[in-house]
């Protein structure tokens, strides 16, 4: 990603999640935190990644209301970060922080074996 491209989803990134937090109603959508933003060259398109707090009802849950409120959400992007395009967002669940603490969890745990 050019240097461009990075600072461009960094500020998306910041917008989407100052959104989600303040300018979303939908009960659907829980704890929700952005961890990352991947844009195409032409800032057409931007995947977003999205760590949720909860089950797996709880996320899916939030991914439904958060490709609910896509269009606002883009709506909104669009009048906070000036691009020649807004782009399409697209919505990904991000499982990296729990596969982190699951590994984390099974070393902590093999310590205490003698093996």
């Amino acid at each position: 990603m050019s240097l461009r491209g990075g600072r461009v989803a960094e500020a998306i990134k910041e917008e989407i999640s100052d959104i989600i937090h303040h300018g979303i109603k939908d009960p659907r959508v829980g704890f929700a935190s952005i961890t990352a933003v991947e844009v195409s060259r032409d800032f057409r398109h931007a995947k977003v990644f999205v760590s949720v707090l909860g089950d797996e009802v709880q996320k899916a849950d939030t991914i439904k209301g958060l490709e609910s409120a896509s269009g606002f959400i883009r709506s909104e992007l669009g009048k906070r970060v000036r691009l020649h395009h807004t782009p399409e967002i697209l919505f990904r669940l991000d499982e990296s922080i729990e596969h982190s603490v699951r590994i984390t969890r099974i070393l902590r745990e093999q310590e205490g074996n003698p093996r």
